[in-house]
């Protein structure tokens, strides 16, 4: 899914295939419109698409060491890619083809030599469907209030990088952050200043986060979540210090809280190497309970495991 600042751009197409003519053919008919990319072999492909997130993919089917049909599979078993439409671009004319490569996902086929219409025609349509379908999964997925993603997309996210974790074998962390003493906020400032104070401080989480996997959530009435993958214990650490301070530094006035004279968020880190016989729940019922620690030791701070906890 693209960021909401592409939300206006051009959509972006990766063109796959081993045939310069082919590929100088196809830029010419699309790059008035789309943001091109190019690979001339499978493996490239792959590559390009985990780092560019393509919006649509022309697939050449024959190409040497991985064709097109491979190429498909894998990027339909990612769950990070599944999404992404493929149309097959072929010289092929068989039935059987066209029918195995809509069975592994395809949405389309365009057959060889090119037809100028037929390619801008189909292109336009699939890259429309495209983008409608990343703007209604923005909706479903984003918190009304605060517009960062929501419970369900952390419940996605959590998962998805929990298995991927665990393939890895590398350090998945969770954060659990709960604005401090929010009960007395809202019955002194009334609803109007606590929902402005959720805005303020999920924009101040989100916008704390530094690589690219981090990912920052509302979960649920004053609480937060915060999932990074490959962080240690210790850069998990020194994430939720950087979500104390921002939280602070917004200077709401907060007269009615034991944690200080401004707005504050307490926060629970555990981290751990995800095991093939548990789940994510298990990390979030460490962090939540570290979080409880935070709350009974003062607020406005972190708790967190010391090491690596097996769960």
């Amino acid at each position: 899914m693209r960021t909401d600042d592409a939300v206006s751009a051009k959509s972006r197409i990766l063109i796959v295939d081993d045939d310069r003519l082919n590929i100088m053919a196809l830029t010419a008919i699309l790059r008035v419109e789309f943001e091109l990319i190019i690979a001339t072999d499978g493996a490239q492909a792959l590559t390009l698409v985990a780092e560019q997130r393509p919006d649509l993919i022309l697939l050449d089917v024959v190409m040497p060491h991985m064709n097109g049909h491979e190429v498909c599979r894998q990027l339909k078993q990612d769950e990070a890619t599944q999404s992404i439409p493929i149309i097959f671009i072929s010289g092929r004319s068989q039935a059987e083809d066209e029918t195995l490569g809509f069975e592994l996902g395809a949405v389309d086929y365009i057959a060889k030599p090119f037809n100028e219409l037929v390619v801008i025609s189909r292109v336009r349509s699939h890259a429309r469907l495209k983008r409608q379908s990343d703007l209604l999964e923005r909706m479903v997925m984003s918190d009304a209030l605060t517009g960062i993603p929501n419970r369900r997309a952390f419940d996605q996210v959590s998962e998805r990088e929990w298995q991927r974790c665990r393939r890895t074998q590398t350090p998945l962390s969770l954060l659990m952050i709960d604005v401090d003493m929010f009960k007395q906020f809202n019955d002194n400032y009334g609803h109007g200043a606590g929902d402005t104070c959720l805005i303020l401080v999920g924009r101040a989480l989100a916008a704390c986060t530094r690589r690219p996997g981090d990912f920052v959530a509302r979960y649920g009435g004053e609480e937060f979540v915060a999932v990074l993958a490959d962080a240690t214990a210790d850069e998990a650490r020194g994430e939720a210090e950087r979500f104390l301070s921002a939280v602070t530094q917004l200077e709401i006035a907060h007269a009615y809280s034991l944690a200080g004279p401004v707005v504050s968020v307490s926060i629970g880190v555990a981290t751990t190497i995800p095991s093939a016989d548990k789940g994510i729940a298990g990390l979030k019922e460490a962090a939540d309970q570290m979080l409880y620690e935070a709350k009974k030791n003062g607020r406005n701070r972190l708790a967190a495991t010391d090491s690596v906890k097996p769960l």
